[in-house]
């Protein structure tokens, strides 16, 4: 039975991921979307957030049907490491080949009108493979050296369709009504703090691989009725640079509004992200937010990229902005890098003292290009708060 859909036109808000969840989606790599030398860390850690995520709110686990086996393994081994409250995690068969639920997966939002506050709302940004379609296994995800397999049109398809299935699927609480939107894009693309400001980089949403034929101003109009943004930051990223052009969560993060922590290459990084992290520190010195506050910026810097060993690239994604808000918590990534996985840690708790900070330790998933947000997307509350 197909969703209910929002009448073209309708206004939304895109609240601060710090508001209450219902709950995380995460999704279980198949063998067609990652190279094979990162595949069981991955799956590892998948389900290391699965089992942290779990003591904050319930987990859905979106997990191919053949792979629900390997995938409740993988939750029982991650146990014996991480605190998991096992009660809490669904594993959901469905037919879903990325892990990266942040910019497949639905991105959910709320009505603003006193009639529509409980009913429960999810755009489909129509993810078509960060713009690139069936090519990625000729450029970008092949800059680590190693064999990627390629996608089959099925697959494409399953990538494709994942966020408008997922909606149809989420029927608990209530029934989800599916927002389509006019524009392609990721939620990776995505940093707002719940009061009007946006965060995006150009070079992602601003990009003809993505939104041919449409203009800034276009495409700033339907970001403003989907989002409820007042005021888009634009910084302007790289395109090219990574399989994603750049996105914002990579780079930033909201502790709450005004208050920013920006992620700082480590020197060895290439000169384009030593530039991009220099012109957004510029722009957010000089800008204002929606409601005219200046912001607060904090610094982390990013880990030394040889703790994740021997590499074949010089580009990992090693940030700590890339973290998650779960209710009452932080999920902060660690890279083995000792002293800067301290600094990131006692700075997030200080910014954060009335959330738990839980660190978890990633290595498969920023050799394969993600962090910890990049891998979770959340699924909002409509309930009081």
């Amino acid at each position: 039975m197909a969703p209910s859909t929002a009448p073209t036109g309708g206004k939304y808000l895109y609240p601060s991921e710090t508001s209450r969840h219902a709950a995380t989606i995460l999704g279980f790599p198949s063998i067609y979307s990652i190279a094979s030398e990162y595949y069981e860390s991955v799956c590892f850690e998948i389900a290391s957030l699965a089992c942290t995520i779990s003591e904050f709110e319930p987990v859905r686990l979106y997990t191919r049907p053949e792979d629900l086996s390997k995938a409740q393994s993988k939750v029982n081994e991650a146990s014996a490491k991480y605190p998991c409250k096992a009660s809490n995690i669904s594993i959901i068969p469905f037919l879903t080949n990325h892990l990266w639920a942040r910019d497949t997966g639905p991105v959910y939002v709320r009505g603003t009108e006193e009639e529509t506050r409980l009913r429960r709302y999810a755009i489909n940004f129509r993810f078509s493979e960060w713009g690139r379609k069936a090519d990625l296994g000729d450029d970008d995800r092949a800059a680590d050296g190693l064999v990627w397999p390629v996608m089959e049109p099925e697959q494409f398809q399953e990538n494709a369709t994942f966020a408008s299935r997922v909606i149809e699927s989420d029927v608990y609480p209530s029934p989800v009504t599916l927002v389509e939107s006019r524009i392609c894009l990721e939620g990776g693309s995505l940093v707002a703090d719940g009061e009007g400001t946006l965060l995006a980089t150009e070079s992602s949403i601003l990009n003809e691989n993505r939104n041919p034929g449409l203009s800034r101003a276009e495409i700033e109009t339907e970001l403003r009725r989907l989002l409820g943004v007042e005021k888009i930051i634009w910084f302007p990223g790289r395109k090219g640079l990574d399989v994603t052009d750049v996105h914002a969560d990579a780079e930033v993060t909201f502790i709450r509004p005004g208050v920013i922590v920006l992620s700082r290459p480590h020197p060895s990084a290439p000169k384009p992200w030593q530039e991009v992290y220099e012109e957004i520190r510029n722009i957010l010195n000089k800008e204002v937010d929606a409601k005219g506050r200046r912001f607060e910026v904090y610094t982390v810097d990013e880990p030394d990229p040889k703790a994740l060993g021997e590499l074949t690239y010089d580009e990992p994604a090693t940030n700590y902005v890339n973290c998650y808000f779960v209710n009452g918590g932080l999920i902060l990534p660690q890279f083995g890098d000792e002293r800067r996985d301290k600094n990131a840690l006692d700075t997030f708790q200080m910014l954060c003292p009335d959330r738990v900070v839980r660190p978890v330790l990633v290595h498969g998933l920023p050799l394969a290009g993600g962090v910890i947000h990049c891998s979770t997307q959340q699924v909002l509350s409509v309930d009081e708060e």
